[in-house]
């Protein structure tokens, strides 16, 4: 279904809401973060739970480091994603059945207390939760903020009544499980900040980077999930200022700092480490290129206008959000090997890509927008529609080429 565009919030708010994150990337984060702002602007009241977190302590743990392994592993999480999640085998249905069991019990007890309306999901493991709860709470609507290129088993629930998607190829893949499901398509949601963001001179003068060296900011995602410190070395060794980023993987921010000492700046080149950080925006408009594993990073650099190197180092799942940013334009994508995350800097600043296409909101509360139109017909509330829901989709947003 086409996204909707334009439309403002009625008077008389937009009722309560629930949404489900879970704390195992940045993606769902931005997704959860931006529904919710959206609710609130228009005049109704929103909370976030985080799925991890309703595991309990040793559940959050337990499924954290599965995870973390699984992705260490490249051969053995593409096996799961690709040949039992995407192919929705007995695995998959297991696995969904498992994680549904621990959540439904919890999760009834945080909507009763709430008494949201509307159910939100931005987290594969809660879509079977709440699609169970749907049954029997029928006075209630449930929504999925499907945050992957593509959608495996785990997003897909018949009891789902609408899915908010970021392409035409993530609305295929839903309808590869439910052929008659409600979709409609939106950019990805992104934080504030990152259309707030300074200028180039602007921001390399508060970090104190010389102006004429060329800058790459690079990054592995909010766990710091790939070979940063010999692509850091690579490009500081070409002569590059690299701003090194990584998340909250302490391991590698040790290893990157060490980098960091080794390496001389007397020409303007060299390392230069952050952790997990709030600064991104800025350090994103300080630099000339963006290298980044595919995923929330990507939607930004997009958005600061940035062009894109994106590195092939994220198996299963990033695989095809990769793939989709290569279709989007305005990236190349490379290997974890040095010489290949060189040659993509080098070959993005000779003019390889254009990445100077607007994005396809304004700002995030543009993007509150279209969201609240997509949902106003599933609501508690007057209608924040100001246009059909199937008015013909403009721009960028078409194709999802956000």
């Amino acid at each position: 279904m086409p996204a909707p565009t334009g439309g403002a919030a009625a008077p008389g708010g937009a009722g309560r809401a629930l949404i489900l994150s879970g704390s195992i990337g940045r993606g769902q984060d931005s997704a959860a973060e931006a529904c919710q702002a959206a609710v609130v602007a228009a005049g109704g009241s929103a909370s976030i739970l985080d799925c991890m977190a309703l595991l309990g302590e040793t559940g959050r743990r337990l499924g954290e480091a599965a995870f973390r392994r699984a992705l260490s592993v490249a051969p053995l999480y593409d096996a799961l994603h690709f040949s039992q999640m995407r192919s929705d085998t007995a695995l998959a249905e297991r696995m969904e059945e498992a994680a549904a069991r621990r959540l439904v019990p919890r999760l009834r007890q945080e909507i009763e207390r709430s008494g949201a309306q509307l159910l939100v999901s931005a987290f594969a493991t809660g879509v079977g939760a709440l699609g169970r709860l749907r049954s029997e709470m029928p006075h209630r609507r449930v929504v999925v903020v499907c945050t992957d290129a593509a959608a495996h088993r785990l997003w897909a629930h018949p009891a789902v009544d609408r899915y908010i998607v970021c392409s035409e190829m993530t609305a295929g893949t839903i309808r590869q499980y439910l052929p008659a499901a409600d979709v409609v398509v939106l950019p990805p949601a992104v934080r504030p900040a990152f259309f707030n963001a300074p200028g180039r001179a602007q921001a390399r003068d508060a970090l104190g980077i010389d102006r004429a060296v060329p800058c790459v900011l690079l990054m592995g995602g909010g766990w710091g999930m790939a070979r940063l410190v010999d692509a850091a070395a690579g490009l500081a060794g070409a002569g590059y200022r690299v701003l090194a980023v990584a998340g909250s993987n302490r391991a590698l921010r040790h290893r990157l700092e060490a980098l960091a000492r080794s390496v001389p700046r007397s020409d303007g080149s060299g390392v230069t480490v952050y952790g997990y950080t709030t600064e991104v925006p800025a350090l994103m408009a300080a630099c000339d290129v963006v290298v980044a594993t595919p995923g929330q990073t990507c939607h930004e650099a997009r958005v600061v206008r940035r062009p894109l190197v994106v590195l092939d180092a994220v198996p299963g799942h990033g695989r095809e959000n990769l793939l989709l940013e290569m279709v989007r334009g305005g990236a190349l994508a490379c290997t974890p090997r040095p010489s290949s995350v060189v040659a993509g800097v080098a070959s993005v600043l000779d003019g390889a890509v254009d990445a100077d296409a607007p994005w396809p909101v304004h700002d995030a509360a543009e993007w509150g927008v279209r969201f609240l139109s997509a949902v106003a017909d599933l609501m508690d509330a007057p209608s924040v529609v100001s246009t059909p829901r199937n008015a013909p989709v403009q721009g960028p947003a078409a194709g999802g080429a956000g």
